[in-house]
């Protein structure tokens, strides 16, 4: 592994995104317009709706947008021969992985700064902590990124990269919490979504809402959800394919 090869491999994938202002649109501005579309939904609520929902989709819309675009964008470098290309050069699939991570690791600090800053300060999201806010935003959009590289290696076409979201990310979405609390689940659902990476950034987000629990249970998800970004980059290097049979 080599730190030069590592953002060598980051610089180019940050000039692919710049190049395709389709992708960027994506990535920057759907996330703050979908928050947009929820707040205006429930605007005219007699119950503050929207600061009891908001956190919870500001964790997954990154998530699942960060999820989609790593996924399709690292299957087409393998299904063009670009992949093969790389690491038929002294470049091992850690640095390729890192590299990918860093890169949009660093779309996805940008993603959720502008969707932290439009939900707060625009659309007035009532939480305890922006900085923290803003950080489980990032860690949450590194988790799609991470996850995306991972799943990657088990499709052979973008379609069947997009199939992925009902199978991975759909059920992630319906026992997280969003649509009914986790302590309400039964008990083999419960069980589940203990294991689902999902559900802690999501608790991470709620425990946020002003009035809500400490800090600490806030670092405690914060630190779960890392650990499940490491894990997907590990199993992705070691799942990593050079080319599309």
């Amino acid at each position: 592994m080599s730190a030069r090869r590592t953002l060598a491999v980051t610089a180019r994938v940050l000039n692919q995104v710049r190049r395709d202002p389709r992708t960027l649109a994506m990535l920057l501005l759907v996330p703050c317009l979908l928050m947009v579309l929820l707040w205006w939904m429930y605007r005219s609520s007699p119950v503050s709706l929207f600061d009891r929902i908001g956190p919870a989709l500001l964790a997954i819309f990154p998530f699942v947008v960060m999820f989609l675009v790593t996924s399709v964008t690292t299957l087409r470098e393998r299904s063009s021969g670009t992949l093969e290309r790389l690491l038929a050069m002294p470049l091992a699939k850690l640095d390729f992985l890192l590299g990918y991570g860093l890169a949009f690791g660093l779309v996805a600090a940008v993603q959720s700064l502008v969707a932290v800053g439009v939900s707060v300060g625009l659309l007035g999201l009532d939480v305890t902590s922006v900085a923290q806010l803003l950080l489980v935003a990032v860690a949450d959009a590194v988790l799609g990124c991470a996850l995306g590289l991972f799943v990657s290696a088990f499709a052979n076409t973008e379609f069947q990269a997009v199939q992925f979201m009902p199978a991975l990310v759909v059920p992630q979405i319906l026992l997280c919490g969003l649509f009914v609390s986790r302590d309400d689940l039964p008990d083999v659902l419960h069980a589940i979504s203990d294991v689902l990476p999902l559900s802690y950034a999501v608790d991470a987000m709620k425990h946020l809402t002003s009035g809500a629990t400490t800090s600490g249970s806030v670092w405690v998800d914060l630190v779960v959800v890392v650990a499940y970004v490491v894990a997907g980059l590990a199993l992705g290097a070691a799942t990593l394919r050079r080319r599309t049979p």
